[in-house]
C-alpha cells in the first residue's frame, strides 16, 4: 500500500525496509536502542516528509527542539542538523515539540506529541520495571526483562504511523541566521580563550561567563 499526498495510509515498505536501516544508524550514534530515540526518529521522518526535504548536508534544514532527550540524537542523524553547523536550535522548554524549517522554500512545520498518545500503552509493565530498577529493588532477571521490553516497545513505536503519534502544523517563521564565526579573546580574569560574543563586562574588562558570576 503506497502512501500518497492525498491520504495518510500506512506505507509498509517505508516502515519495514528504510526504517530498519536508518534506525540502525540512529542506534549506532545514540549508543543503544530506546523508545526516546525512536520517537525522535518518527518526528524527524514526519518533518522531512512534510517539507519534502532530504537530509541537510549544510544548513538547508533547521531543527528547533524543545527538549534535550534521546529523541534529539535521532533528529540530528536524520536531518543533518547539528550544533556545530548552527542549524540545531535548543529551547529548554521540556516539551516533545520539534519544528523543522527549510531555508530554500521558507516552509516550516511544527510537530508536537499528541496528548492522546500514551507510550505506556505499548507495554504498561515497562514503567513499573523501570521504577523498580531505579529504586534498586529489581532482580537481575527483571533487569534482563526490561532490556527485552525496551527493544519490543521501540520496535512497536517504529511501526506506528507518525500521524497517530504527532500533530503537525504549518508555520511561517523568520529564518534563523546562518552560523557566524567569532574571534576568540582572552578572559581578563582566568586567562582562557572565549568567543567574543559570549563575554561579559566586569569592572571595565571582558571576562567569560563563569568568571562574571
Amino acid at each position: 500500500m503506497k502512501k500518497s499526498s492525498k491520504n495518510n495510509d500506512f506505507d509498509e515498505n517505508k516502515h519495514s525496509n528504510n526504517y530498519s536501516k536508518t534506525f540502525a544508524e540512529v542506534t549506532a550514534f545514540h549508543g543503544h536502542v530506546c523508545p526516546g530515540s525512536a520517537l525522535g526518529f518518527k518526528a524527524a521522518t514526519l518533518g522531512l516528509e512534510k517539507l519534502k526535504s532530504s537530509k541537510s548536508s549544510d544548513e538547508e534544514i533547521v531543527a528547533i527542539v524543545e527538549n534535550d532527550s534521546c529523541a534529539v540524537d535521532a533528529i540530528q542523524v536524520l536531518t543533518g542538523c547539528t550544533f556545530g553547523k548552527g542549524n540545531l536550535i535548543f529551547n529548554d522548554f521540556g516539551k516533545q515539540v520539534y519544528t523543522f524549517l527549510n531555508r530554500s522554500t521558507e516552509e516550516g512545520v511544527r510537530i508536537s506529541l499528541k496528548d492522546s498518545f500514551e507510550m505506556s500503552e505499548l507495554d504498561p509493565e515497562l514503567s513499573i520495571l523501570r521504577e523498580k530498577i531505579s529504586s534498586g529493588e529489581a532482580s537481575p532477571q527483571e533487569k534482563e526483562i526490561l532490556k527485552e521490553k525496551i527493544s519490543a516497545v521501540t520496535e512497536k513505536l517504529l511501526q506506528i504511523d507518525e500521524e497517530k503519534i504527532f500533530q503537525t502544523e504549518e508555520v511561517k517563521m523568520t529564518m534563523p541566521p546562518k552560523a557566524s564565526l567569532f574571534k576568540s579573546i582572552k578572559c581578563a580574569k582566568c586567562g582562557e580563550l572565549v568567543s567574543e560574543h559570549r563575554t561579559k563586562k566586569l569592572d571595565g574588562v571582558e571576562v567569560c561567563i563563569p568568571c562574571s558570576k
